[in-house]
């Protein structure tokens, strides 16, 4: 695995436990450890799918890229809740943003060979 996968498996894990603590929290405590666990691995795979190897391009395609695969992969447990999840899903694109975002600092480009 390359340093730009690893760390949006990372950041996307990291995501993933702040969206399972407003979630947990959005539902009175109610949730059930399935439906965060859920959560969170839709989060993880958020950042296996930005995370995998993409060629150079610009900060602002790179942006709305994280955003649309956001989107796309958030959208999966967004139907399993019945379309009701709207903050969760909404999340999800903000939180795709943030995994392109990291990725593609400066310090942090990993070119793709």
């Amino acid at each position: 695995m390359n340093k730009r996968l690893i760390n949006a498996i990372i950041v996307g894990a990291i995501l993933g436990v702040l969206c399972i603590i407003g979630a947990y929290a959005r539902s009175g405590n109610t949730a059930s450890i399935g439906e965060l666990f859920s959560l969170w691995y839709n989060r993880i795979i958020m950042g296996v799918v930005i995370g995998a190897s993409w060629g150079k391009t610009t900060k602002a395609k790179s942006l709305l890229r994280g955003a649309l695969l956001g989107l796309l992969v958030s959208f999966a447990f967004y139907s399993t809740t019945g379309y009701q999840d709207h903050v969760s899903f909404i999340a999800g694109i903000l939180y795709g943003l943030i995994i392109e975002a990291w990725l593609s600092r400066s310090k942090a480009k990993v070119e793709i060979k």
